[in-house]
């Protein structure tokens, strides 16, 4: 039997008068506009006009809500908060500032299930796309402590450390990965409408080719007969990868176990992992989540199959009453320096103080590496764009300077 889909959920625009005969209008969400009507008479409010919002404006397309929307919405919710502002009137002042028009409905949305009588927490559960459950739970701690103001304080924080470290390390692999692109498809055109040009003036020669121009002249007529099965060779390749990175875990754990060996990249994703984990730990042991909660969170985030397993088996050994810093170095993949500081960490009870530090100290690891690997990635794209194109040139122009050394 399938499943059954579930119900989209529908924006609808309002005007009407609050529960002191005040005009109001706004934004809210539901499954149909009986719902939504029904929903707003909760919150006290006597509609006179609602229709549905259209899914777009002519040929506007709605903008994609990304991680770093999510980290602007935080921090300047915390910011609403701890200026004194209530928090309802803090939603409705942040959607006024952004944007991004979906980030605005899903801030109006929020709002509504809030002033419904909602929590913020399992407002945030209902866009489980935008907000794992590591923030949901932090909120849930903070509205439970008493304390949203300062935890949406350190969750922003996260977030925005979080989100820095993903930028800086794809801008660093972003520019290498496109010059090969380009090379490559300049290569392929060079070798479909530049060599069969010298191909023919070779011809007229009538002598035998260099061994390298004659391999370049057979890789030439290899793609102008069979350029189709290159192509669906590539794309059907990535189509392959990609599809099985989403659909095979089994995949990613080894992509993932293999980018940890990998030169250079591999030092970079070790660094950057150490990192998310020293500070989702920190963020989540100072928000008052038990350790053993905690370490379950930092799995979660941890972004690499082997971290994740072993920060899984930490927790296995907590929980039996090891302490931390013993049941982290007897997995073996964690540096000293993290080590000690969370050994010194729990022996003064500044544990979450520790864990900050040593989650800066390798944030500035990650940020040295990006920049090393940025000016060492310089020479290697000149190598090999002059192996690529340099060589197609070369091979082309071996039979004339031969030809020259015999006049």
């Amino acid at each position: 039997m399938a499943a059954n889909k579930p119900e989209t959920m529908l924006n609808f625009a309002y005007q009407g008068k609050d529960k002191r005969g005040q005009k109001t209008k706004g934004e809210i969400s539901g499954k149909n506009i009986a719902l939504a009507k029904a929903q707003l008479r909760k919150q006290g409010i006597t509609v006179e006009k609602i229709h549905k919002k259209s899914a777009a404006v002519g040929f506007k397309r709605a903008k994609k809500i990304t991680p770093m929307d999510i980290a602007i919405f935080t921090r300047q919710l915390a910011t609403m908060m701890k200026a004194g502002v209530p928090l309802v009137q803090s939603f409705e002042i942040v959607a006024e500032g952004l944007d991004n028009e979906s980030m605005r409905t899903v801030v109006l949305g929020i709002k509504n299930e809030v002033e419904g009588g909602s929590t913020f927490a399992a407002a945030l559960r209902k866009y489980p796309l935008l907000f794992d459950e590591l923030f949901c739970n932090l909120v849930n701690s903070g509205e439970q402590s008493g304390a949203l103001e300062t935890m949406l304080d350190r969750v922003a924080q996260y977030k925005e450390k979080s989100e820095l470290l993903k930028q800086k390390i794809k801008k660093a692999l972003k520019y290498p990965i496109t010059v090969i692109i380009v090379a490559v498809i300049v290569t392929v055109i060079l070798l479909l409408k530049v060599v069969p040009v010298f191909q023919s003036l070779f011809e007229g020669f009538g002598a035998e080719l260099p061994a390298f121009t004659q391999m370049v002249v057979n890789m030439s007529k290899w793609m102008q007969n069979y350029w189709f099965v290159a192509l669906i060779i590539v794309v059907g390749g990535f189509g392959a990868f990609f599809e099985a990175k989403k659909r095979i875990p089994a995949f990613n754990d080894m992509l993932d176990r293999m980018l940890l060996k990998m030169p250079i990249v591999g030092d970079l994703a070790y660094k950057s992992t150490v990192a998310r984990f020293s500070r989702t730990l920190a963020t989540t042991f100072a928000a008052g989540v038990p350790l053993i909660d905690a370490l379950v969170a930092c799995a979660g985030a941890a972004g690499n199959v082997v971290y994740k397993d072993a920060i899984l088996k930490i927790r296995d050994d907590v929980a039996t009453g090891q302490q931390l810093g013993f049941a982290m170095r007897q997995t073996g993949i964690f540096p000293s320096m993290a080590l000690q500081m969370v050994a010194i960490g729990e022996e003064s009870g500044a544990l979450d103080s520790m864990l900050e530090k040593v989650a800066t100290y390798f944030e500035n690891e990650v940020d040295n590496a990006v920049d090393g690997l940025t000016s060492m990635m310089e020479p290697l794209i000149m190598a090999i764009l002059g192996v690529l194109v340099g060589g197609l040139v070369i091979a082309m122009y071996l039979p004339i300077f031969q030809m020259g050394s015999v006049v």
